[in-house]
């Protein structure tokens, strides 16, 4: 890992560091707010004239003491400046605004995260995601995905596709690379990798296995797209170790599925991946490491996003250090063949077989 090998604060800036640290949600809920009721967008309009309180209380509706409280901490957080009475948008404020990254971000952490986050330090004693109950009365949030309220929902999803689908064009150039009639879709969600399987290659024929729940979404989707011919499903929870997986398919396929679970529990998944493949099967597994990132902000949301595991998600998984994880794939008998770094926006793709 090249990021955090040094402690570069001065004390002054430490302290001063603190305080932003103590008082961070009052940034974050104030940059939401300047978004959603349209403030940071007005400011954008005006460009470098800039504006004072009353012309953007005028053409937001907001009254003109919430503009400029809520831009007032706004000068705190680095979204806007002031100068001769007059706020101006900054990169920053830009970015909260328009970037697609930014906004998927913050929406998962407002809508999914932000209340059951309270509840860490009881999911940490606990080995339970304390924070669930705020979403839903369910053991993890896969049973309850289909069954979250809309914004929660469409967060949520928007979230997980945001990353996941950047990197489709190059997975399916090296997962076709060789000759594959049948595919396994373990953790198949929507159906979305499906999906890019059966329009990038005419006669691959995929099994996706995934909860009921999760099941019914997908098989509607691949249903609709025309694939019903060439699509099955298997319902399957994998934390129960009697459950096996299809045999003898061609390439075994899992994104951003094994980070859901505790390091016994993946030692346990891909075992049975193991027992289920052909000597020449080939295994795909997708991930996100943090101590393999270009950019340390990376690292930091993929740090952070981990808590959404301990809190929300299901008390026990994360997104693994890959020297954590890797020794895993060892321990199911398996072996890494091949790793490829900086995937679409971070993620790792590890080729494995026997």
């Amino acid at each position: 890992m090249k990021f955090y090998k040094n402690d570069s604060q001065t004390a002054v800036a430490a302290k001063e560091s603190a305080q932003r640290l103590a008082f961070a949600p009052f940034a974050f809920h104030t940059a939401r707010t300047l978004r959603d009721l349209g403030i940071l967008k007005a400011l954008q309009d005006f460009d470098e004239a800039g504006a004072d309180s009353a012309s953007l209380a005028q053409i937001t509706g907001v009254s003109e003491y919430g503009v400029g409280v809520l831009l007032d901490m706004g000068l705190s957080a680095g979204l806007v400046t002031w100068e001769e009475k007059r706020y101006r948008l900054t990169k920053l404020g830009y970015y909260v605004d328009f970037d697609a990254m930014t906004i998927a971000n913050m929406n998962f952490v407002a809508d999914v995260c932000y209340q059951g986050l309270s509840e860490l330090t009881e999911s940490i004693r606990e080995s339970k995601p304390a924070g669930l109950k705020h979403l839903g009365d369910w053991a993890t949030v896969y049973e309850g995905l289909s069954q979250l309220q809309p914004e929660a929902k469409r967060s949520w999803f928007e979230f997980d596709h945001y990353y996941s689908d950047r990197s489709f064009p190059v997975l399916l150039e090296t997962v076709f690379s060789q000759k594959t009639e049948t595919l396994c879709d373990i953790g198949a969600n929507t159906g979305k990798w499906t999906l890019q399987c059966c329009k990038h290659n005419s006669d691959v024929e995929v099994t996706m296995v995934d909860l009921p729940q999760q099941l019914k979404v997908a098989l509607e989707n691949t249903s609709k797209a025309g694939f019903q011919s060439r699509v099955q499903a298997k319902a399957c929870d994998l934390l129960e170790s009697s459950n096996r997986l299809p045999k003898g398919l061609d390439v075994y396929w899992m994104s951003q599925f094994l980070d859901c679970f505790s390091k016994q529990e993946i030692v346990s998944i891909l075992s049975r991946v193991r027992q289920a493949m052909r000597p020449d099967s080939r295994v795909f597994i997708l991930e996100l490491f943090p101590d393999c990132q270009e950019f340390e902000s990376s690292s930091y949301a993929m740090n952070a996003t981990s808590l959404y595991f301990t809190t929300i998600a299901n008390g026990n998984s994360r997104f693994y250090m890959s020297h954590e994880f890797l020794p895993l794939i060892e321990a199911a008998g398996l072996k890494v063949k091949k790793q490829s770094h900086g995937i679409g926006l971070g993620h790792s793709l590890l080729e494995c077989g026997i």
